[in-house]
C-alpha cells in the first residue's frame, strides 16, 4: 500500500524533500515509516525521540494501523532545530511566571539596534468589577503554530530578526504577565510595528481563552470576532464568539 509522508522544519534538510510517497506491506503500523527513514536518512535516529507523529491531521502512536491512502506527518518540536539552523522564533507556552528580563538577555544580540517588550498584565478590575484573579485555558497543539505562523510571518512582514512569543495558561495573579512578546531588531520602526502586529493578531485568532474571576462570580471574558478569512459555521455571520 501506498502513504503519503510530509516532512516539516528541520526534517525537510534531512530528508531533502517536503513530502513524499512510501509504499509500505498491508496492515504495517506508524513505526514502520519511523524504522525506514532512520535506516535511510542520516542523523534521523538522533532527533527521532524529539518528534511528534500525525496520521491525517492527527496525532498518533507509532502503533498506529495505517491504511492505503493516509497521510502520515513528521513533526519537530514547533520552536526546535539544529542548534547550528537559523535560529527560529522562541514560541512558547507556559504555566509557570514568565521572566521577561530573562527572555529579553536571551534574544538580544550585540548587532541589535531595537528590542521593543510587550507585556500583557493582569490587572485589578474589568468594567469596574474587582478582580480576583484570572485562567486562562487553549487549545494547546492548535494554539502553538497559530503563533509560530504569527512569528515566522511577522520576521517576514516586518524585516526583524528575531522574536519571543511566549503565553501563560492556568490561574494568573493580579500583576502577572499572561503574555509577552520581545522583538529584536536593528532599527526601532520596524519592531514596534511588528509587536503592535503579533498582539492584535494573537487576540483574534490564537485559540486561548480567558476566564475572569470576581468577588461576585465568573465569567468567560468576551473576545474579538474572528477575522472573516477564517470560517465560521454557516449562520453564524456577525455572532461573536467567546475567547
Amino acid at each position: 500500500m501506498q502513504i503519503r509522508v510530509l516532512f516539516f522544519g528541520v526534517l525537510k534538510d534531512l530528508v531533502g524533500r517536503s513530502s513524499e510517497t512510501l509504499e509500505l506491506p498491508e496492515g504495517a503500523r506508524l513505526q514502520a515509516a519511523l524504522t525506514h527513514y532512520a535506516n535511510q536518512v542520516p542523523r534521523f535516529q538522533a532527533i527521532l525521540p524529539s518528534l511528534a507523529l500525525s496520521v491525517n491531521q492527527e496525532y498518533s502512536g507509532p502503533d498506529r494501523p495505517l491504511q492505503a491512502g493516509d497521510e502520515v506527518g513528521l513533526l519537530p518540536p514547533v520552536s526546535g532545530g539544529s542548534e547550528d539552523a537559523k535560529p527560529a522564533a522562541s514560541v512558547r507556552i507556559v504555566r509557570d511566571p514568565i521572566s521577561t528580563q530573562a527572555e529579553a538577555d536571551r534574544l538580544k544580540l550585540p548587532h541589535d539596534g531595537a528590542a521593543v517588550i510587550f507585556e500583557g498584565v493582569v490587572r485589578d478590575n474589568t468594567r469596574g468589577r474587582r478582580t480576583l484573579y484570572l485562567d486562562y485555558e487553549a487549545y494547546e497543539p492548535m494554539a502553538l503554530k497559530q503563533m509560530q505562523e504569527l512569528a515566522d510571518k511577522a520576521r517576514t512582514q516586518f524585516a526583524i530578526r528575531d522574536i519571543a512569543l511566549v503565553h501563560r495558561l492556568g490561574r494568573l495573579e493580579i500583576g502577572e504577565t499572561s503574555v509577552l512578546i520581545v522583538v529584536a531588531s536593528a532599527h526601532r520602526g520596524p519592531a514596534f510595528d511588528a509587536c503592535r502586529w503579533i498582539i492584535d493578531t494573537l487576540k483574534k485568532t490564537v485559540p486561548i481563552w480567558k476566564k475572569e474571576y470576581f468577588e461576585d462570580g465568573a465569567v468567560w471574558a468576551d473576545g474579538e470576532p474572528f477575522p472573516k478569512e477564517i470560517a465560521r459555521p454557516a449562520g453564524t455571520d456577525g455572532v461573536q464568539p467567546a475567547s
